[in-house]
């Protein structure tokens, strides 16, 4: 008996573990940051690369883990979130802080190994989503903006883990994904808006699925395009990009911006998945674009 019980109980551990800190969410900012080490690094440095990819990931799951033990009651009142490990106490408070704050330890010590300018971007997006972000939720639409800024970082803090160098290249990175981040997060509180609503979370610019927001959601997917194929044009300092890779870049775009509009003619909450899914695939296939762009140019 004592045999399957222990059998049942570890991989609930494994994964109530990559539940608290949100593996598969650390795994994509894992990837964007090593796409934006593999634009700003003229020879790739594994042990680097390895360093950032470990960062990241502790950086992330921290911020997650955190987040979790802050909302713990919240969580609790909606169908999303109420099997998380903490509100469904199958962790407790305790351990989850444990596994935050050795996660924060680990994260900024591993990026300081890379450059300081990298622990600190590091630091700053922990601060900003546990502190300020996670708490704004509740009270305000605006969280979505203080939410973008470490939801951005990534991307950006990968350019500066390969040059110890905060510029125009990777402003540039930081603002793709900076206005990327509206129509994704504004689609997911789309479609759950009756669940967060439960938790009390004001995630949509207007409080309501209504055209305002759909308009804001075009408006936000437009300014993606635009800051997306700027390199293009050759006064983003090193970051550059090909005519074909921008015009690449551009159909993207495009294909995001079809989904967007499609949302605001439709209204649904099926229209506000499809965005959200479109979404996801697009910031990829831009980074993939980016970095192929790079290395066969």
């Amino acid at each position: 008996m004592s045999n399957s019980k222990s059998s049942l109980t570890s991989p609930s551990v494994i994964t109530d573990f990559k539940e608290i800190t949100k593996m598969r969410l650390a795994l994509s900012v894992v990837f964007s940051s090593i796409a934006g080490y593999l634009l700003g690094v003229d020879t790739v440095d594994y042990k680097t690369l390895i360093l950032l990819a470990f960062g990241g990931y502790f950086m992330v799951g921290a911020s997650n883990a955190f987040n979790q033990i802050i909302e713990k009651d919240l969580d609790a009142l909606m169908d999303r979130t109420k099997n998380r490990p903490i509100p469904a106490g199958r962790m407790s408070v305790t351990t989850a802080f444990i596994i935050a704050s050795i996660f924060t330890l680990a994260g900024i010590i591993i990026l300081y190994t890379i450059n300081k300018q990298t622990a600190m971007f590091g630091a700053i997006s922990i601060f900003l989503y546990t502190c300020v972000y996670t708490p704004l939720k509740t009270k305000t639409p605006l969280s979505v903006f203080v939410g973008a800024i470490p939801g951005a970082i990534p991307f950006m803090l990968g350019w500066v883990a390969a040059t110890d160098d905060f510029g125009i290249e990777p402003g540039t990175l930081f603002a793709l994904q900076f206005f990327w981040q509206f129509p994704h997060f504004w689609a997911i509180g789309w479609f759950l808006f009756e669940d967060y609503k439960k938790g009390g979370f004001f995630m949509l610019p207007t409080g309501k699925q209504d055209k305002g927001t759909a308009v804001q959601t075009i408006m936000y997917t437009i300014w993606t395009i635009i800051v997306s194929i700027i390199p293009v044009f050759g006064f983003t300092g090193r970051l550059e990009l090909s005519i074909v890779a921008a015009v690449i870049v551009f159909v993207i775009g495009l294909w995001m911006l079809y989904f967007a509009i499609r949302l605001f003619k439709k209204m649904t909450e099926k229209a506000a998945k499809q965005l959200m899914l479109v979404s996801v695939s697009y910031i990829t296939l831009v980074q993939i674009v980016y970095v192929i762009d790079k290395f066969i140019r």
